[in-house]
């Protein structure tokens, strides 16, 4: 667990990798949004605890429903991304499974493809479960076993250079990126009324955009394009533009397909 923890600070916690975040990865992860806050009825008044903020997404989303959006991200420089971008909600650092709050503290909890992220998923979800009142909601997300599609560009672009992929460490505690796996691993954690379905979206970004993730060094894939040389990257970057050339609108914006699971419970 403490090798995937340090694998997990060393991907988020470089430097720029919130704007290189915020430019394509996060308006892909924003596609589940709408439904991930449904199911936590987000609205007037609603006290609710947006863990692995990132950039802000969730919390902005609710926020605009009018909520009263509390953040946590387990990166500083994250926290200090959306600290920056919504200034009237309080952000704060905190790593699952241990979050800065008493029992109870919340009408809900959103965690917005995070359980993919934790060493131990269990613990993480029965912690969002302790922060949450008596009859509240809680909605998580994660890419499903079949992988995020969307990102299946950039493998294509590797496999173009003939750049090798390293093994990275992956989540200790196994379970199915299925809607059923999910929804097993939040009954583990003690809620109760689980449900759990998979969602799907089309999303459209500037090509520009999309390539800032890698080349800024986000995720797995931006651990092995910014470990390149020069010479590489040049290459990568010609194999990007011309793959990526195949998937334009009218518009010239990237158009990619995404799924993933959304499973609730109350507590």
């Amino acid at each position: 667990m403490q090798e995937f923890d340090m694998h997990e600070r060393r991907m988020w916690g470089a430097d720029g990798v919130p704007a290189a975040y915020r430019r394509g990865f996060a308006g892909l992860c924003a596609g589940a949004v709408p439904a991930l806050l449904d199911r936590v009825a987000a609205g007037p008044g609603l006290r609710l605890l947006d863990v692995g903020t990132g950039t802000g997404t969730v919390a902005a989303v609710a926020l605009a429903r009018g909520a009263a959006v509390t953040a946590v991200d387990a990166e500083p420089q994250m926290v200090k991304s959306a600290s920056e971008r919504l200034p009237e909600v309080p952000v704060s650092h905190a790593l699952l499974p241990e979050l800065p709050f008493a029992d109870g503290e919340f009408d809900a909890v959103a965690a917005n493809f995070v359980v993919n992220h934790v060493a131990d998923p269990v613990a993480a979800l029965a912690e969002l479960r302790r922060v949450v009142r008596p009859g509240g909601r809680g909605a998580v997300t994660l890419w499903p076993a079949t992988g995020n599609h969307a990102m299946d560009l950039f493998g294509e672009v590797l496999d173009a250079v003939a750049v090798e992929r390293p093994a990275f460490p992956s989540v200790p505690v196994a379970f199915e990126r299925t809607p059923a796996g999910l929804a097993g691993l939040l009954t583990e954690a003690g809620w109760q009324q689980v449900e759990a379905t998979e969602l799907s979206w089309t999303y459209r970004v500037d090509p520009e955009d999309w390539w800032a993730g890698p080349a800024g060094g986000v995720a797995n894939i931006g651990l092995v394009v910014t470990t390149q040389p020069p010479s590489v990257l040049a290459a990568l970057k010609q194999a990007y533009d011309r793959l990526a050339a195949d998937r334009l609108d009218a518009d010239g914006l990237l158009v990619l397909e995404a799924r993933a699971v959304l499973a609730d419970g109350t507590r």
